[in-house]
């Protein structure tokens, strides 16, 4: 199976070829702008590296947000263009899932993870991941919110509270680790920093689509529908009072 997953929902854009296993080809740059001038040719460079053309495709993969407004439209538009164009199924995957599972089984020791990504405003976009009864692989423990850091411990033990787990300490991942650390902190909580990517990576998303793919035993006809964006705000920018037209 061969599929493309790609980002642009945050400050990277990054694409990546899942083959049969394992990831065959990889680009990454960390950037607050330029997406939608760098994800065409990414792409097109993982696929050269990979020996893949289009109609190998199986499958698109792309993170859905929370993020950067523009960001996230980036990326759903070019999966749509690419999917409708090779009549392929496209797979959706949040940000938060994909730092989440960035974090190495060893680091978290079975525990949770706390992933933060910045919202570049006072609050941050936040949810807690761990393992469900005896499995290892990582599942939201709560839903994905935009929450104050200094709130945080509050929320925290919400989520734990009937939930399994390590918990004489909060790992927190994400770009927005720190300002989540200290709210913690605050709350009488102790946290450290994972070392796993502060950013969302395109392989992590692909692996993620594969893995899911097969547990769920999809195929191009029983697949979900197209991904849709996850908003946890809405957007700053506001319709004018008179709807956007000319003023006489």
């Amino acid at each position: 199976m061969h599929i493309l997953g790609f980002d642009t929902a945050t400050s990277a854009c990054s694409a990546a070829l899942w083959r049969d296993g394992h990831i065959t080809a990889r680009r990454f740059e960390t950037m607050v702008k330029g997406h939608s001038e760098n994800l065409m040719g990414m792409i097109e460079e993982v696929m050269k590296d990979a020996g893949t053309d289009y109609p190998d495709l199986d499958l698109i993969a792309v993170t859905t947000g929370p993020g950067g407004f523009t960001g996230i439209r980036i990326g759903l538009a070019a999966a749509r263009g690419l999917a409708f164009a090779a009549d392929l199924p496209c797979l959706g995957v949040t940000t938060l899932d994909a730092i989440a599972h960035g974090v190495e089984e060893t680091e978290r020791e079975d525990g949770a993870v706390l992933v933060a990504i910045e919202s570049k405003r006072a609050d941050i976009y936040a949810q807690v991941f761990g393992p469900r009864l005896e499995s290892p692989r990582l599942e939201p423990l709560g839903e994905a919110r935009a929450v104050l850091p200094e709130d945080l411990a509050e929320n925290w033990a919400e989520m734990l509270a009937t939930k399994p787990g390590k918990r004489d300490r909060v790992l927190v991942a994400g770009d927005g680790a720190e300002r989540a650390i200290e709210g913690l902190k605050s709350g009488g909580i102790k946290a450290v920093l994972s070392q796993a990517p502060q950013l969302p990576d395109a392989a992590v998303v692909a692996a993620l689509a594969a893995e899911r793919w097969a547990a769920n035993r999809w195929t191009p006809e029983t697949a979900p529908g197209r991904p849709r964006p996850l908003y946890l705000r809405p957007p700053d920018a506001k319709a004018p009072k008179n709807g956007g037209r000319l003023r006489p």
